[in-house]
């Protein structure tokens, strides 16, 4: 578990639905997953990813809206609390858990955050335009909730064949035993539970 090394799990993976616990403490291996975290995000050209997305049970996202490491600021939200959600606004989201799959998603146009960085620091705003969208998109994944579920029906039906495609993937690696069973994701994740939270 320790030293482990982390990828981005596919749909539709169990931990995505596992609803994340708050993380209690941060120590060297925790800073070394997060900036683990911002590589496989800027391989795969995303400008977030939050922590069940790479099978890991806790309450912390990273973003970097320039998908960049070279541009643009690397955010680290632990803990994170969204409030005071203001007016609406569709627009067009991906996820990294969902690659080449897109569609419309309908999310407050502002939003007010209170979490903290890998420093324990507090860290307090009230965020609009892409940065609101992208960390209500990543706040969602900590409680198992994924982009899909917040598409329209008529958008949800159109996008169903690639879902089952996803599916039909995820069984095939399941079977070669590229992906564990469900017992030992959730021994795993129990774990890290108790390591962090």
């Amino acid at each position: 578990m320790a030293g482990a090394s982390l990828s981005v799990v596919p749909y539709p993976h169990p931990t995505l639905r596992h609803k994340s616990k708050p993380v209690r403490r941060v120590d060297a291996d925790l800073v070394r997953m997060v900036r683990e975290m911002f590589a496989l995000m800027y391989a795969s050209n995303g400008i977030g990813l939050a922590a069940n997305q790479v099978d890991l049970p806790l309450r912390l996202f990273v973003v970097n809206l320039s998908a960049s490491p070279d541009e643009g600021e690397e955010l680290v939200f632990i803990n994170p609390v969204l409030s005071k959600p203001k007016g609406n606004e569709e627009s067009e989201e991906g996820c990294l858990s969902f690659p080449q799959l897109y569609g419309n998603v309908t999310r407050p146009k502002q939003i007010s955050i209170q979490a903290y960085n890998l420093q324990g620091e507090e860290v307090r705003g009230n965020l609009n335009g892409m940065l609101a969208r992208v960390v209500q998109h990543e706040y969602d994944h900590l409680d198992g909730v994924l982009f899909v579920d917040r598409m329209s029906p008529t958008a949800r039906a159109k996008v169903q064949p690639i879902l089952n495609e996803f599916e039909l993937s995820f069984r095939t690696l399941r079977q070669t035993g590229a992906i564990p069973s469900d017992d030992v994701i959730a021994s795993q994740l129990a774990q890290w539970e108790q390591r962090y939270a």
